[in-house]
């Protein structure tokens, strides 16, 4: 491993964190190997099969954006603790219920489920404190390690999980899944974070979540981004969901080829992160993405037709490389796509479309399953999968991210008042007069669509470009916000970005003189 990458784990407090993640990461997929056996041993129903992926990212979607919105308004660390504990406690729960023998198909999916809470409520904040542990230069080889991180655990994980299943059962993978995540926990719990300073107050939970769902959809990079997902997370989930009941039925392996086969997955996706700066680099984001799709097709196909273990480690190997590609290339859009101010809701909202999408792939193709069978349901899946990845990546390429600059800008001036105002008070019109040469109005126009995208994106509630009638050339922009308080938040939002957007409009001023800002307060 080069210098460079290695600059991250110079950090102890980030060295701590990362060996204790994969180790909590190994044990989560020996959890996932377990719980999906476990569960063709109490029902063979390919749909009950398929509701324990689903059990799994359910409870993602359903609390990613309220996730989001704590890690960016509270203690980032004591929510990691909290939601690490409850996690603990429905782990040991399953484990004592599993070897105790009183386990039912619905009491592993519950638990399973409480399980997947306590990582759907700490899994914005992980990734939120990253830039807090490492320096800012050393921040995308801290993002890489830790993707590889989550793919060494996919290799070690499923292939530790078979063997214990098939030494001690399922119960004692449960067990130790328990005692993993305790280090996630102890190294928490040592780290002194310094919570940073703010100079204007934490938002509101409801005001952080709507702020966050307004950042989406006002974001044109960041809808892309989640389109794409979509697209691919929707006919991919096909073969998570299903890779159990092939491995068992259609296969007749025990649970040590059942781990077999994901570690062949994951020793896949290890290759793909490897290879994927190098063709990132050669091909463009967009051009990944689409090789990488079609691969995971053929993957499904691979599958579908394979007879014996030896043909579906190699293609899930080929899936998993491609996986990987994909959940580097979407993963890393968001991140691009979003500023630090908002960061973790964005990132929140990416994981709520990826595991929303992974419960409605995983409920629906073991429906289709139980109808006509499991190759044929992943042929479908993947032939559905390739059509829509040509598609979406012609009408939604993932290049754009690149061209972004979304550090603060922080050039706005202060607003000019006249002795103190309450930030409650509201709501706030924003009046900006500007002065255009008649021939120039089509253009000066199409400029201040983006402008309207802007500012309603960051917090304005209503906007509007009225022309003067008696002075030709008089135009003014309004927007409206809910307070002064959330007004000066806008000050901090704006990015570099932003501000070539800005000045492309006010460049059409027609004396080159900056366009009148005035603040008005409603009583």
């Amino acid at each position: 491993m080069s210098a460079p990458v290695e600059k991250p784990l110079a950090n102890p407090v980030f060295r701590a964190v990362w060996v204790a993640t994969v180790v909590s990461n190994i044990g989560t997929w020996m959890h996932d190997v377990g719980a999906g056996w476990l569960m063709t041993s109490l029902s063979p129903d390919p749909l009950m099969v398929a509701l324990v992926q689903a059990a799994m990212t359910l409870p993602i979607f359903a609390l990613a954006l309220p996730a989001g919105a704590l890690a960016d308004i509270v203690d980032r660390r004591k929510l990691i603790i909290g939601a690490q504990l409850f996690g603990l406690v429905a782990t040991v729960v399953l484990s004592l219920t599993t070897l105790g023998g009183i386990t039912t198909p619905w009491v592993l999916l519950a638990l399973t489920a409480a399980i997947a809470v306590g990582a759907a409520l700490s899994a914005p904040a992980f990734q939120a404190i990253v830039p807090e542990l490492v320096p800012g230069e050393a921040l995308q080889q801290a993002v890489a390690l830790n993707s590889l991180g989550v793919n060494i655990a996919r290799a070690i994980g499923p292939a530790l999980g078979g063997v214990v299943i098939a030494a001690a059962g399922t119960g004692a993978v449960f067990a130790l899944n328990a005692v993993s995540m305790l280090g996630v926990i102890t190294v928490i719990l040592r780290w002194r974070r310094e919570v940073p300073q703010r100079h204007l107050p934490a938002e509101h939970f409801l005001g952080a979540m709507r702020a966050g769902v307004r950042y989406a959809l006002r974001s044109p990079e960041l809808r892309i981004v989640l389109v794409r997902s979509i697209g691919f997370f929707l006919f991919a989930s096909g073969l998570w969901a299903l890779l159990p009941v092939v491995a068992r039925r259609d296969l007749a392996l025990g649970p040590a080829g059942y781990g077999g086969l994901l570690t062949s997955m994951g020793l896949g996706a290890v290759s793909g992160a490897v290879l994927m700066s190098r063709l990132r680099r050669r091909l463009g984001t967009n051009r990944v993405t689409v090789a990488a799709s079609l691969l995971f097709a053929a993957a499904m196909v691979g599958l579908s037709l394979s007879r014996d273990f030896v043909t579906a480690a190699a293609a899930l190997a080929a899936g998993g490389c491609a996986w990987i590609a994909m959940m580097a290339s979407l993963n890393g859009g968001a991140q691009a796509s979003s500023p630090g101010w908002v960061k973790a809701r964005a990132l929140a909202i990416y994981l709520l479309v990826f595991q929303g999408s992974m419960t409605a792939g995983s409920t629906l193709w073991g429906t289709i399953a139980s109808q006509v069978g499991v190759p044929t349901t992943l042929i479908i899946a993947a032939a559905i999968l390739a059509g829509a990845t040509l598609v979406l990546a012609w009408r939604f390429p993932l290049d754009s991210m690149a061209r972004l600059d979304l550090a603060p800008s922080l050039h706005w001036s202060p607003p000019l008042v006249e002795g103190e105002v309450e930030q409650d008070r509201g709501p706030v019109l924003i009046t900006i007069e500007y002065r255009v040469h008649p021939a120039r109005l089509p253009d000066f126009v199409t400029a201040m669509r983006d402008m309207r995208r802007i500012r309603k994106r960051d917090g304005a509630i209503h906007w509007g470009l009225y022309e003067d009638t008696a002075t030709a050339g008089l135009f003014l922009e309004t927007f409206t916000v809910e307070s002064w308080l959330e007004h000066l938040r806008q000050h901090d939002r704006v990015t570099n970005s932003d501000r070539e957007q800005q000045n492309a409009a006010g460049a059409f001023q027609r004396d080159g003189t900056p366009p009148v800002v005035r603040h008005l307060i409603a009583r």
